[in-house]
């Protein structure tokens, strides 16, 4: 079985019970591949976790921003606890290297792996807050995902880009945007998106990701950017 005394160490958080710890990094397609094992996957813990960082960010939020909304303190909580910086704060801590997965699994290193990272980092947060409580749980979540806050807040990556962008287009060129797919390139796990944005037929700027709607995104916000629509 895999030694997290490095990734303990690394992070500075120090389980009681090593098995809960190592149940938070078993994918179901490691226990399917592996019946007689005897282990569990962390899909329990995944759910236990996701609603104590949910408890942890929205707390933190309230506390920081006494002066904004329900809708403003919502879209900051779903920028910050989305699959994608989770995914990045996993990665940053190397919970990819400690993954229990089947053999097909351990071979896919694209979309699907950023979501199983960040349901793995959920799942670890569940275990963290079963094996030491609460305040080492919470502790963990401000060390390692809360210090993205200030990043988010000052790049503005809470706003929905699309939804700005049309109503700014509007209001000053009298136009909706529209988009096309400039390039798609990779095999159907791995896919690559470059997506131009429009005012009318004029190109205004392009984004990429691995998926539409996550290009699509990046080239609102790059519009914005190229029309000093930013503040």
């Amino acid at each position: 079985m895999i030694d997290f005394s490095n990734f303990e160490k690394a992070t500075g958080f120090i389980f009681k019970d090593k098995a809960l710890l190592t149940q938070a990094f078993i994918h179901r397609s490691y226990i399917n591949e592996n019946p007689k094992t005897g282990l569990h996957h962390n899909e329990r813990l995944e759910f236990l976790g996701d609603a104590v960082l949910e408890l942890v960010v929205t707390d933190h939020l309230y506390k920081k921003f006494p002066t904004h909304n329900e809708g403003e303190l919502t879209a900051l909580r779903s920028a910050l606890v989305n699959a994608v910086i989770i995914a990045d704060v996993a990665g940053a801590l190397d919970m990819n290297s400690y993954l229990l997965l089947s053999k097909g699994e351990s071979k896919d290193m694209g979309k699907a792996r950023q979501y199983i990272l960040a349901n793995t980092f959920e799942a670890y947060v569940g275990a963290l807050f079963l094996d030491a409580g609460y305040a080492k749980a919470e502790k963990f979540i401000e060390k390692y995902l809360l210090i993205k806050l200030d990043e988010i807040v000052k790049k503005k990556l809470w706003r929905d880009s699309k939804s700005l962008v049309q109503e700014l287009s509007q209001e000053h060129v009298g136009t909706t945007p529209s988009y096309k797919v400039v390039s798609e390139t990779g095999p159907d796990h791995d896919k690559h998106f470059t997506i131009a944005i429009f005012f009318g037929k004029e190109e205004i700027a392009r984004g990429k990701g691995k998926s539409k709607q996550e290009a699509e995104q990046k080239a609102a916000e790059a519009a914005l950017a190229a029309k000093g629509w930013n503040d």
